[in-house]
């Protein structure tokens, strides 16, 4: 089944996602970009399925192990290493591509809208992988020192949607740093 895969990330001017481990502003809280990525990850759009958040196994063991798993989203978590899903853990796969035949197989009658949370290499194979495919960007304002980046969105493959429902289109600012939400889609090939 085709189905819209959407990846959603915070990034720096550089492209930074991450430094140690963390967000790159870490220890700040941006309260409600993250209600925001709650928000577009729990919300489903089809009542009585629940949607499916992917990501690689540094990306989960980053999450605060009282906040695993994601709530109200089905986890899936990749790593080849790894035997058996950790601990909270929904589902575990090997890789990409195994994840998205699980959700056309095990979990087709409970999987919505499927959303990969990083890291950067799960973030790259979603970018250049074939269908169509969201984007849903914070745009951070204010450069922070990182070790792990987003691939650059190639505006060949993708471009900017004007604005899309539930995403707020002002700008926006917590605890002195301001942020944008952006939202790009696959260009049909």
């Amino acid at each position: 089944m085709s189905r819209i895969l959407n990846g959603i990330v915070a990034v720096c001017p550089d492209m930074g996602i991450g430094m140690n481990g963390n967000l790159p502003w870490h220890p700040v809280r941006l309260n409600n970009e993250f209600k925001h990525f709650r928000k577009m990850t729990a919300t489903a759009s089809v009542e009585g399925k629940q949607n499916v958040v992917i990501m690689g196994r540094k990306t989960w063991f980053s999450i605060p192990e009282k906040n695993r798993p994601l709530n109200n989203r089905i986890n899936i978590v990749l790593s080849r290493e790894l035997k058996v899903a950790p601990a909270g853990a929904h589902y575990l796969a090997a890789d990409f591509s195994s994840a998205l035949r699980l959700l056309d197989s095990e979990l087709s009658n409970q999987a919505d809208q499927v959303w990969v949370i990083g890291g950067n290499s799960l973030y790259k194979e979603l970018m250049e992988s074939p269908g169509t495919r969201r984007l849903f960007v914070t745009q951070i304002l204010k450069q922070f020192e990182c070790d792990t980046f987003l691939p650059k969105i190639s505006l060949e493959k993708y471009h900017l949607l004007p604005e899309f429902p539930g995403v707020p289109k002002d700008l926006q600012e917590e605890n002195g740093i301001q942020y944008r939400f952006e939202v790009y889609e696959s260009i049909k090939q």
